[in-house]
């Protein structure tokens, strides 16, 4: 969605407990970043997400600057027929610094059973 080019981090998406919800409750994280980037990939990517994020189902819940000494720039954004929230932060400052920050969070979905989560990661 955000249309450029870029490095992209590992390892990929890992599965945590809901354990507040009961034990066999289970909700999925996928944290990752798009870096080595110039800012005007950044400011790119962030404006091709904007329009890109409500053409896919997504509703941009936040859209400003994170509360953080840098005030980068932020995004919040969630898909409730998916059961999904985003978030993406904008890094600006040259090098591999230069990024986008990315994190897609589940809501939780109930596991066949607690024992089918362990081992999860």
């Amino acid at each position: 969605m955000t249309a450029i080019k870029g490095k992209v981090t590992e390892p990929g998406p890992s599965v945590s407990r809901c354990g507040e919800y009961g034990d066999d409750l289970f909700s999925t994280s996928h944290p990752w970043s798009v870096y080595g980037l110039t800012d005007d990939q950044v400011d790119t990517g962030m404006q091709n997400l904007r329009k890109a994020l409500g053409d896919n189902g997504w509703k941009i819940t936040k859209d400003g600057k994170a509360h953080s000494a840098g005030r980068d720039p932020e995004i919040h954004a969630e898909n409730r027929t998916e059961q999904f929230a985003f978030h993406v932060t904008a890094h600006k400052g040259g090098g591999n610094q230069t990024m986008l920050n990315f994190k897609v969070v589940s809501a939780c979905f109930r596991a066949e059973s607690a024992s089918a989560l362990d081992g999860e990661y």
